[in-house]
């Protein structure tokens, strides 16, 4: 079978296409025949700061496709089940070995592009809506990189209970596309300061929350537009880390701050179903739209990755075996 893998930390060019052995189940595991493959910007750190001790590796985790093996002591999950995974190292391939527990399935109205799409996205989504900070009716929220992958799910998870939405983007284009995800208001930051235009859209008062995945240039401004006892959730730096916190920040309006990660709200087979079976009900129910801006062949995951990295892109990006 053919995969990308990682040979060299730094650049695209690191990453190659190259025939590797095939994938097998072993005990507890199934083998899916990847359909759809999607890209994240995590993926490029991975690139970029690949050990070398440990190369050539894996690179990707969120994929769709279909079981065509079983492994000893499988009986959850059968041959011919359309699924989804996210998580999952080595997903840049055309079949990949998962636990039969980290396998969700697709129903009929979703296709594999759309649930590769959206599996580990749109479960982000999730539990920052409904569980980081549970959004309630009235409640206003700032979501950071609005026309992102995330940011267009998390705008319309945000509106499903009952939120208002200011999102920050960063060209009309992307503006434009927040807005159809359900965004109330959209900052442009590259022309206005969003602290001072998140006061000004909210009277003075500030959002209760904001969800942010840019980091480094962001995060500490975030501040300046959170209501007393307003909470920052850190989900993301694609901007850079995050540089040590003085935590008497807080105290300028006792803030509440956490660093979310997706592994703390999926810990077990349970709650990972079950976030991963409702968020694709909303995508086959129509509740949730799935942005694909562009498909790449698997070959060219390189390319894939250059055009995320320079933000060239609004929603998500997939590879296709």
């Amino acid at each position: 079978m053919n995969a990308v893998r990682v040979h060299r930390p730094g650049g695209p060019e690191g990453l190659v296409y190259e025939e590797i052995p095939d994938a097998t189940a072993g005990p507890g595991q199934v083998v899916v025949q990847v359909e759809a493959i999607g890209l994240n910007y995590a993926e490029i750190g991975r690139r970029r700061n690949a050990d070398p001790a440990s190369l050539p590796g894996p690179m990707g985790g969120e994929a769709a496709g279909t079981v065509v093996e079983v492994g000893e002591g499988v009986t959850d999950v059968a041959v011919g089940d359309r699924v989804a995974f996210a998580g999952v190292t080595g997903a840049y391939a055309e079949r990949v070995a998962i636990r039969s527990g980290a396998a969700i399935p697709v129903p009929d109205s979703v296709t594999s592009k759309q649930a590769a799409a959206a599996i580990l996205q749109g479960m982000t989504a999730h539990y920052l809506a409904l569980d980081a900070f549970p959004l309630k009716q009235g409640d206003t929220c700032l979501v950071h990189a609005a026309a992102g992958g995330v940011g267009l799910l998390l705008c319309q998870v945000a509106k499903l209970k009952g939120a208002r939405v200011i999102g920050t983007v960063s060209t009309e284009e992307k503006a434009q596309a927040a807005r159809e995800a359900g965004a109330d208001e959209v900052i442009l930051y590259t022309q206005v300061d969003f602290a001072e235009e998140v006061k000004r859209l909210t009277d003075g008062r500030g959002v209760d929350v904001i969800y942010d995945a840019v980091g480094q240039t962001t995060f500490l401004k975030g501040f300046d537009c959170l209501r007393p006892r307003g909470m920052m959730v850190s989900y993301g730096a694609s901007s850079g880390a995050i540089a040590p916190l003085d935590t008497s920040i807080l105290s300028r309006g006792s803030y509440f701050l956490t660093r979310a990660g997706m592994a703390a709200y999926t810990a077990g087979r349970t709650e990972l179903h079950k976030r991963g079976t409702e968020v694709l009900g909303w995508v086959g129910s129509g509740d949730l739209k799935v942005h694909v801006c562009a498909e790449y062949p698997l070959a060219e995951a390189g390319a894939a990755q250059t055009a995320l990295e320079a933000r060239e892109t609004i929603g998500k990006v997939l590879l296709i075996p």
